[in-house]
């Protein structure tokens, strides 16, 4: 059995989107700046992104992608990214959290609609065999992963700015968690930190 790695972008202050969150502008108002990493540099909403992630970045998302056999997201982000224009991203099944499961889009767009956590955290597991689960967010999806005890890593990348408002990655979130750092990626855009989970 593969790992389970949560994984997700957050501002300096903990803000995973700014305010205002939403499928025109998935990321809120100033979000863009969050994914800079992703894209090698500046981006909006406005024109499709185009750019390519700095070689550091790329590095990165390459390690985190060789060993990856399915993911896991809520269907806020779903909604947010616009069903990321009606195809799924990534090369690997992406189980989606949601309370509306009838709304399952075309089986050829690669999405997977699941009622609950639970269920799609099970699904996602039993898909990927050998491989790891991503539990990628948003936060509410992020905060259930950990809180039920199924992650065995968690990366934080964190963009250097301050939001100052938006969906905070652990409003509400009660539980202690203990981690411990295995390694910091450095790039012009973000830094990316990798903690393994004590149990």
């Amino acid at each position: 059995m593969g790992k389970v790695v949560a994984s997700i972008t957050t501002s300096l202050d903990g803000y995973v989107t700014g305010p205002d969150a939403g499928p025109d502008a998935g990321l809120g108002t100033g979000g863009e700046r969050l994914h800079y990493w992703v894209f090698g540099g500046p981006w909006t909403y406005a024109e499709e992104p185009t750019g390519e992630p700095d070689p550091v970045d790329r590095a990165f998302l390459d390690d985190v992608m060789a060993g990856l056999g399915a993911v896991v997201c809520g269907r806020n982000t779903y909604d947010s990214a616009g069903a990321w224009g009606g195809r799924n991203p990534w090369d690997r099944p992406l189980f989606v959290v949601t309370r509306r499961p009838g709304d399952q889009p075309a089986a050829d767009t690669g999405f997977t609609f699941v009622d609950g956590f639970r269920t799609a955290f099970d699904r996602a597991r039993d898909t990927a065999g050998e491989r790891d689960v991503c539990v990628m967010g948003g936060a509410e999806t992020i905060r259930q992963a950990l809180s039920a005890g199924y992650v065995d890593e968690f990366v934080v990348t964190v963009a250097p700015l301050i939001l100052g408002a938006g969906t905070r990655l652990f409003q509400g979130f009660e539980q202690d968690v203990e981690l411990e750092r295995t390694d910091v990626v450095l790039s012009p855009w973000a830094t990316h930190l990798r903690y393994r989970l004590l149990r």
